[in-house]
Order: structure tokens, then sequence, then C-alpha cells
């Protein structure tokens, strides 16, 4: 059954960093390709959550990281503009000084090829969920908040149409992904990922209209590229 086409795709080279919008992007058996491939380590914490991310440093979402060759990202080096606007490598000493200082503790720098994600290694959702969910708030929801790999505009327009599809398969262009489960969210939805700036709103929202989850997490059945406009597929 069609369902929709491909509204968005985005890639997140660095855990809790911004994101890059692509046209087209090609999926491996993890993830799209330069998709959270790095991140910096908390040196105080010794959890099995050892990341540094926004829910510390909110400021995070404004550094954009970008791979210097983009059409070679599995050996590009990494770049990263700071929002006061310097472009530094991914393992410039001055980027983890500057983000050591606002998190007010030593980090460090790990990469690593298959990703650094919280469960699954692509994520999707449809433009119906954001705006259902836009409809509940005081101001303007950037789906961004919410760091999806892919975008999906549904023919029908049904908000969280993607939860129906969870133990189902959809063909994505040339790609076969398999829905395992709805993504639990935490603080992150609560940063604005163009301003930093927190509002509690969002997180309270889905915690009390959606059981906490928003998005759907999946594994690739395939590997190849996907594009924007490319028909999605479901498959039960």
């Amino acid at each position: 059954m069609e369902v929709g086409r491909v509204k968005e795709i985005w890639r997140y080279p660095v855990k809790s960093m911004a994101g890059e919008s692509l046209e087209e992007a090609h999926v491996s058996w993890h993830g799209l390709d330069g998709d959270r491939r790095a991140a910096f380590v908390r040196g105080d914490n010794h959890s099995s959550f050892p990341w540094l991310t926004a829910r510390q440093v909110a400021e995070m979402v404004r550094y954009r990281p970008f791979y210097r060759d983009p059409d070679d990202v599995r050996n590009s080096p990494l770049l990263v503009e700071t929002p006061g606007g310097q472009q530094l490598a991914l393992d410039d000493a001055a980027l983890q000084a500057e983000l050591a200082v606002l998190y007010g503790r030593p980090i460090s720098l790990i990469r690593i090829k298959r990703g650094v994600f919280d469960s699954l290694p692509l994520s999707l959702m449809s433009a119906g969920t954001v705006a259902a969910l836009d409809e509940r708030l005081d101001f303007a929801l950037n789906g961004r908040r919410f760091r999806q790999n892919i975008i999906i505009e549904t023919f029908d327009g049904r908000p969280f149409a993607e939860e129906s599809w969870v133990g189902s398969a959809l063909t994505i262009g040339a790609v076969q992904v398999w829905l395992n489960q709805r993504i639990e969210r935490c603080q992150m939805i609560n940063v604005d990922p163009d301003t930093a700036v927190r509002s509690s709103a969002t997180l309270k929202l889905v915690a009390q209209t959606r059981d906490n989850c928003v998005g759907v997490g999946c594994t690739p059945q395939s590997t190849g590229m996907i594009q924007v406009g490319d028909l999605v597929t479901l498959n039960p």
C-alpha cells in the first residue's frame, strides 16, 4: 500500500549537534552514512549513557558539523561551524575546550563507524505528526526538535500514522526498513534547534498525550539510496 513520499532527510554527524538537510542519502546497515558517527563524552560520567548532549549543554544544537567531502562521508574529515562563526576540525583542541567550558567539566571525543545511537540506527515520523503537536502548543513547533532521519508526507495526512506501522516494513525508494518501536522521548525535545532556548511544554505535551513517545525507530533490511520525493510503501 502506497502511504506517502519522503519529504525531508536529515543527517546528524555529531551526536546532539545540528543536523544537515539532504536531498539524498545512502542507507547502510548502520543507518544513514555519516549519521551520528561522533560524540563527545563527559569525563565525569561513568553511567551507560556517557555522552555530552543538549540535555547538559543546550548550546550544542547551534554547532553545525559538516563533511568536507559530502560525496565520501566515510573518509571525509568532519568540520564544525561554531555559533561564533569559526570553522574548526572536529578534533581541534579549541573546539573541545570551548565545549568543556560550556559544560564546566572535562570532555573527550569519540568516533564510532557504526554510529552513536541511543537505540536504533534509523528514525522516521510523518509531517502530520509534527502538525498535530504544533496545534497543541502556543509556539511554532520545529520538527527538527525530534532529530528524525526521515520525514514522510503521508497521502492521507493522518497524524501518528507511523505508530500504526510498527511491526511492519516500509519500502522507501530502493531501501526496505523494519519499523521496530515507538521512540521514547527525553528533555532533548525541549531545546529549540535554532536558538537553544529550553521550554518544557514540548515534552510535557508528549508525555501527557502520547505516552511520552513520538516517532518510530527502524532497522534497515536492505541498503541503497533514498531521495526526497521517493515513494513510501507499507508492506505488512
